[in-house]
């Protein structure tokens, strides 16, 4: 399935998603220090074991994120020659939407969002 948007959307769009990608970097950056703070307190083997767990998927996530931003920067360039190939009606002119990036996001946020709550949940057990 291919579908045309308009490239100042399509621009739009990636901004977006580099803004959202920032605020779960930022998001992740907060439980990792949550994390290190709770496992000083708490040296047990069972409750370290999840720590590592977590410090190891935010890892994990972290790396999608910075494969996301290269994919997103990939797909500015892919509009920049576009534009510099013909620059005539630039604003009104449609490119084909990325609908692998597109659904490497909604997969990343939906996994996120797991990760996010199962951290929660954890932490709630131990505070």
């Amino acid at each position: 399935m291919s579908k045309n948007i308009h490239i100042k959307e399509l621009h739009h769009l990636h901004a977006n998603w580099n803004s959202m990608l920032d605020l779960t970097k930022d998001e992740i950056l907060s439980f990792e220090i949550r994390l290190q703070e709770i496992a000083k307190a708490n040296t047990g083997k069972e409750f370290m074991a999840q720590v590592e767990h977590f410090q190891n998927q935010f890892r994990r996530q972290k790396e999608v994120i910075d494969q996301l931003r290269q994919d997103i920067h990939e797909d500015e360039l892919r509009i920049t020659e576009n534009v510099k190939e013909n620059n005539v009606a630039v604003e009104h002119r449609t490119v084909e939407e990325n609908f692998r990036l597109k659904d490497s996001l909604y997969v990343f946020q939906k996994i996120f969002k797991e990760l996010k709550s199962d951290c929660l949940l954890f932490l709630a057990k131990i505070m």
